[in-house]
């Protein structure tokens, strides 16, 4: 790699590098945590100094397992921690289970001490657990969007790749690590740093807190048809309170039996039933992350019953929702 460097940093030789805690929950995702870290530690050797410096820690000070079931060597327990330390808690499966009631205790005391506390991945949800995402804006992983929704009202959450709302910090998981570092970099050390560290990982297309986690839907579902992929997006929208095929169709300009050729012809099943597999991978969304009675999860998915809930979740996924919640929880269990 080429060792060429930008100018110098805003940061004094004699400054004290910034410390980072990374905090490893249980099944916690690789990417998002080596991302994190293969920034600060690139941003270092093209700066010449060392900007940065990071520890890894976890629950008991010994080891932490990735959802990969590679384990990584802690440096220490959760323990004290300096003012000026920023904390990063990886989270990925699972993260439910991950938060222990130790962890939400050691979260809610340093942070009254001003730290800066992020959640990667899924870790969102522990800082919510802790209350330190009330009445601020945040993402998380979008699989976890629909539970996190129900359970934290007083948190606004987006859909962005990440979030940095004063000194509460989350991101959407994956590669996000490395846009939110890049960031960070930039406003400590400015954008030449932070581009130079862009160009070491290869990576050309830079995201910013205003960009969505998701493939857009004309993307996603292979299909670029204007008023097909409009929709959709309503659909997506409007789970609780779903929307007639006849509405939908007037809402884009057209008649219900354009709306029906155009839905067979590129997704080969009819507007119904496609909506139908949204809510209903929205209910076992809710069901796997979420301890909303089965009820709650029918109504929260457009369901006016449980027996009809019930019944067309079986036909989609050859289980009822209380199977599905048991066995959920009998995995959690082991």
């Amino acid at each position: 790699m080429s060792q060429t460097r930008p100018a110098a940093s805003r940061l004094d030789a004699a400054d004290k590098p910034q410390r980072y805690i990374f905090v490893l929950l249980n099944n916690f995702t690789l990417l998002c945590f080596s991302a994190a870290v293969e920034s600060l530690r690139i941003a270092n050797r093209m700066a010449g100094r060392d900007l940065y410096e990071w520890k890894i820690v976890g629950e008991g000070g010994e080891t932490a397992v990735c959802s990969a079931g590679t384990a990584f060597k802690l440096d220490g327990d959760l323990e004290e921690l300096n003012r000026e330390d920023t904390v990063m808690v990886c989270g990925g499966i699972d993260v439910q289970d991950a938060t222990s009631k130790r962890l939400l205790n050691w979260l809610r005391r340093e942070a009254r001490k001003g730290l800066r506390m992020g959640g990667l991945c899924t870790a969102a949800y522990s800082l919510a657990r802790a209350g330190l995402l009330d009445g601020k804006k945040a993402t998380i992983h979008w699989e976890n969007q629909d539970s996190f929704a129900e359970e934290f009202e007083e948190v606004n959450l987006t859909k962005s790749v990440f979030v940095v709302d004063g000194q509460r910090i989350t991101t959407a998981g994956g590669t996000s690590s490395i846009d939110l570092m890049l960031k960070l970099i930039a406003d400590n050390h400015g954008e030449d740093l932070a581009n130079a560290v862009a160009d070491q990982l290869i990576y050309s297309s830079i995201r910013t807190d205003q960009d969505t986690q998701r493939l857009s839907v004309p993307t996603r579902i292979g299909v670029r048809h204007p008023k097909l992929s409009q929709v959709i997006q309503i659909m997506e929208t409007h789970i609780e309170e779903p929307i007639s095929p006849s509405v939908l169709a007037k809402d884009v300009g057209m008649s219900t039996r354009q709306l029906e050729r155009l839905f067979r012809r590129y997704l080969s099943r009819s507007p119904k039933r496609y909506y139908m597999e949204l809510r209903l991978q929205k209910a076992r969304n809710l069901l796997m992350q979420t301890d909303m009675s089965v009820i709650n999860v029918a109504l929260a998915c457009g369901f006016a019953s449980p027996s009809h809930f019930s019944k067309c979740y079986r036909a989609h996924y050859d289980t009822t929702p209380y199977r599905e919640r048991g066995s959920h929880a009998a995995r959690l269990s082991i």
